[in-house]
């Protein structure tokens, strides 16, 4: 007898519970998220950034790494040889202390890269695709509008 009236007891305890947090819901009609600022300000900075630089993820060849006496200017002599060769693409003269890397292209994939290179390789052999993913410039027709859908 004794523990049926500790198990009513404890039924009525989680019906006035039950019922109390009900009718706090209904009577806010809104919720509140504790937590810490700092999170909340660390997302804030990360969006700002991502807004500012406008940029994508991408791929780039490296045609050559030159160290060494005059590799600047052999590094930029190369950029022209390529742009000759490829007036569309750009080509960019990177110094990476000691070395000039003259790297080509905005390739946003893999794929990409990689088609282009089997171009390269007859002129300029030796060119790899680097693992590295760079900043691409984002341009306006690959935005997406902000149109609701």
């Amino acid at each position: 007898m004794l523990s049926h009236c500790k198990s009513t007891g404890i039924l009525i305890l989680l019906l006035l519970i039950s019922s109390f947090s009900q009718g706090q819901t209904k009577k806010n009609g809104s919720i509140q998220i504790v937590g810490d600022m700092r999170v909340s300000m660390l997302v804030d900075k990360h969006i700002e950034m991502n807004q500012r630089l406008r940029t994508i993820p991408g791929f780039r060849i490296q045609v050559a790494s030159l160290s060494g006496n005059d590799s600047k200017n052999r590094a930029f002599a190369l950029r022209d040889k390529i742009q000759e060769a490829y007036p569309n693409t750009q080509i960019y003269v990177v110094f990476d202390e000691p070395v000039f890397k003259v790297k080509v292209g905005d390739f946003r994939t893999r794929l990409e890269a990689y088609a282009f290179l089997n171009k390269m390789k007859a002129v300029f052999p030796g060119t790899i695709i680097k693992d590295n993913v760079y900043a691409l410039p984002l341009t306006l027709d690959e935005t997406i509008p902000d149109e609701d859908f």
